[in-house]
């Protein structure tokens, strides 16, 4: 799929989140096939474009976020 040439469907590609700002989807990302270097919340590839030091933080973040949900659902 040529990501440039598909609309983009809300729900799937993307949402807003609260203060409004489109977020991208996993699904996006995998279908674009590529980390874009940005940070993105819902990168499937470890933020491998990322540069130094701030992939290590967000693959920190991620971590904890997921150590994090991982608690709630055992509750």
């Amino acid at each position: 799929m040529n990501m440039s040439s598909a609309p983009l469907k809300e729900g799937i590609d993307f949402y807003y989140n609260e203060s409004g700002y489109m977020v991208l989807t996993e699904h996006y990302h995998l279908t674009k096939g590529y980390c874009c270097g940005n940070g993105c919340l819902h990168c499937p590839f470890n933020f491998d474009a990322v540069p130094e030091p701030k992939r290590s933080q967000l693959l920190s973040q991620k971590n904890e976020s997921r150590k994090n949900s991982d608690t709630e659902e055992r509750k």
